[in-house]
């Protein structure tokens, strides 16, 4: 019995967008990302002709990432359970194609929030084809940004790569976005945040809407990484990029909820997806030791492997329901509780990790080689602790709200 068939509560909706979400899953994007991944020059992974760009395709094809709840009779609870559903799926297949993917469409949020109707018309209109992205990390400061719960949040004697200026009605920005920048080296938008210029340090910050095609911006190399390495990630350059003020949809007084928000949001998003991949991986473990003979026997008949895999087993459910359980609350509640999302993350992705890991004991020496697809989910998901905020900061700023 595989864990998907372990669904006792779903109505016939949200079954349906289960079971073809994972039929995606596993003949779109695990392909594709077990090729991907194989890459030896990441920007092959962006080039013209490249399954990233088919995965995209056959994805808006499938109609799921456009589904419109508007005027839908369903609450935000069920709203926000389908959503925990695909984004579990997806990761299932494939975590680097599932974050790009989760990445692409944020940008409709900030468009709204900024009134502006260009902006609107260009990045919340149901199927434009604009690829978002959340630039945050800098080349001097990571996680630190993240930990508002922490002094050094409001020292202004810390310095920001990437500041925005006002001058008259606009904002002139200058600096850098590390090589972190998720879709960074395919994104047509950005959601930067920067620091606004004064004394207020990280606390000081804001939000801007920012197009990707102004003069002075540029980027760097896509990222050369360990592990999802079919999520493009790079450098972003600001040279003196002019803004109007209105793209600067969130200012000094308003930066600190705004990042606890994102912050919530994108937690939950990570907790969600590495419990698929975490499933992923048990997944394969369990299939393999039924079918791997030693001894004599299928060596899930030696008790060393039961005991391994029922350990997997029971960490792979328990993440799934308790990041479902958050995410759902902190989408549907009207108001999300940080810590709540920090501990789905961080358990998450460290369960992902350790059942990867044991899924390659399981494999023995195949599991060490890149034939087999455990090597590279084990990689996936030793990246998503330290992503959105390793996972040791994020534990701090997440105890602060106990």
């Amino acid at each position: 019995m595989s864990s998907i068939d372990f669904e006792v509560d779903l109505s016939q909706e949200e079954g349906e967008i289960q079971s073809t979400v994972h039929r995606f899953a596993e003949e779109v994007m695990r392909p594709a990302g077990q090729q991907l991944d194989k890459l030896s020059d990441p920007q092959d992974v962006i080039n013209k002709g490249s399954l990233l760009w088919d995965t995209f395709e056959k994805y808006d094809a499938l109609g799921i990432g456009g589904l419109n709840f508007e005027d839908s009779e369903m609450s935000p609870a069920q709203q926000a359970r389908i959503q925990a559903i695909i984004l579990e799926e997806l990761a299932w297949g494939d975590a680097g194609l599932a974050l790009s993917l989760a990445c692409r469409g944020m940008m409709g949020m900030y468009a709204e929030l900024s009134g502006q109707q260009d902006l609107i018309e260009r990045y919340a209109t149901p199927g434009n084809q604009e690829i978002g992205c959340w630039a945050i990390t800098e080349p001097d400061h990571g996680s630190d940004t993240l930990a508002l719960s922490e002094p050094h949040f409001k020292d202004p004697s810390l310095k920001a790569n990437c500041v925005a200026r006002k001058d008259g009605d606009d904002y002139i920005i200058q600096g850098q976005k590390s090589s972190w920048v998720s879709n960074g080296p395919i994104a047509t938008v950005t959601a930067l945040f920067c620091t606004i210029e004064g004394d207020k340090g990280f606390a000081g910050g804001g939000v801007a809407v920012v197009p990707l095609d102004l003069p002075g911006i540029t980027k760097g190399k896509p990222l050369d990484k360990i592990g999802q390495r079919a999520l493009p990630q790079g450098e972003i350059f600001f040279d003196e990029v002019r803004i109007p003020g209105g793209y600067m949809v969130v200012g000094q007084d308003t930066y600190k909820d705004t990042l606890n928000m994102q912050l919530t949001l994108a937690n939950s998003f990570m907790g969600v997806s590495f419990s698929g991949v975490a499933r992923s991986a048990f997944d394969l473990a369990n299939q393999y030791a039924s079918e791997r003979i030693q001894g004599g026997v299928a060596i899930n008949q030696h008790q060393s492997v039961k005991l391994r895999l029922f350990d997997m087993f029971r960490k792979v459910e328990t993440a799934s329901t308790f990041a479902r359980k958050v995410h759902v609350y902190n989408v549907a509640s009207g108001t999300p509780r940080l810590h709540y999302s920090i501990a789905s993350k961080t358990y998450c992705t460290r369960v992902a990790f350790e059942v990867a890991s044991e899924a390659i004991q399981i494999f023995g020496g195949n599991g060490l080689s890149k034939e087999y697809p455990v090597e590279k989910i084990m990689r996936d998901a030793r990246a998503s602790m330290i992503e959105d905020g390793c996972n040791e900061v994020l534990s701090i700023v997440g105890a602060s709200g106990l």
